[in-house]
């Protein structure tokens, strides 16, 4: 049985005018990078901090491999990295210095802390700018610093709040691919907070998303998009006159029919055998050249969620 990296049970968390976290309620395995998805003021950093506890929830339970967030969250923090909205690092040491700071906090010993500070950098793209005051790096450096800094102690366990935000698009794209690389390089759990959801939909295994403080959905990205949009067909090819579209509208299994240049969209009610569309379609005289089921993106579901939920 695959052991889990996080569990909560209805946890949530008051503030003064807002219940930010709500009866929460999510498994995590191990050895995944799960993307938790939600707006601006959904509860997802909220939901970090409850679980590194760095704040206590009003009531519920939530364990962190294996520990309570509530009575041994000293021990969570010994065992997992974190970047979070601030990036932690003191801007007037140099790069180097700043995991060799990090280093000694967490108890690696002077061999240790030379060899891993030297293969993190490396693979980041920052050995060669190891002396340099991390004041002076840009943002997207920074993030990249941060993210070593986090790795650096090895941890089984890595929270990322946001990694990516306020990066330039080609910045964005460097360090998830060099996030992506060592997460499998180094065979780490992964807890990712994200609003890109092209991103999400890239890198993560699986994904929850939350809204109002509430679980709305969890799975794949795959199934999410599955359930939150009518499954449609695309048909590629010529001759589809109004005659057939109006005779394809009338099967019992579709909702509507458009028109494009190159083909139709039929829209289904549920998944189904489209074998008997593509007959019907031939039979009366269309040249159907492909077929193929039309996946909803990650990005489509979460708008869809989101104006459900919104209702």
């Amino acid at each position: 049985m695959n052991r889990k990296a996080i569990r909560t049970e209805n946890l949530t968390r008051d503030f003064p005018t807002v219940r930010a976290v709500d009866n929460l309620s999510l498994e995590v395995p191990t050895g995944i990078v799960f993307g938790f998805l939600g707006p601006n003021g959904a509860g997802k950093t909220t939901t970090i901090r409850l679980l590194l506890g760095l704040l206590e929830p009003d009531s519920g339970r939530g364990e962190v491999l294996g520990f309570e967030v509530q009575t041994q969250a000293d021990r969570i923090r010994e065992r997992v990295g974190a970047l979070l909205e601030d990036d932690g690092l003191y801007e007037r040491l140099t790069a180097y210095d700043n995991l060799d700071f990090f280093g000694a906090i967490n108890h690696l010993t002077t061999p240790e802390r030379r060899n891993r500070i030297r293969h993190l950098m490396e693979h980041l793209d920052l050995w060669d700018r190891r002396s340099e005051q991390a004041g002076k790096f840009s943002r997207g450096m920074k993030k990249k610093l941060a993210l070593a800094r986090a790795l650096l102690h090895r941890p089984a366990l890595l929270f990322l709040d946001e990694p990516t935000a306020g990066l330039d698009a080609l910045s964005a794209v460097a360090l998830r691919d060099d996030l992506t690389s060592l997460v499998h390089q180094e065979g780490v759990t992964v807890f990712l907070t994200t609003h890109n959801m092209a991103e999400a939909e890239k890198i993560c295994d699986r994904v929850g998303v939350i809204h109002k403080g509430q679980l709305v959905v969890e799975g794949r990205p795959n199934e999410i998009g599955a359930q939150a949009r009518q499954p449609s067909v695309k048909v590629s090819g010529s001759g589809f006159t109004p005659e057939i579209l109006a005779e394809v509208g009338q099967v019992p299994q579709v909702v509507g029919v458009a028109r494009s240049e190159d083909g139709l969209t039929i829209r289904l009610k549920e998944q189904g055998e489209i074998a008997g569309l593509v007959r019907l379609l031939v039979n009366r005289g269309a040249q159907v050249e492909e077929v193929h089921k039309v996946s909803a993106s990650l990005e489509e579901a979460f708008v869809t969620l989101m104006r459900e939920q919104s209702q």
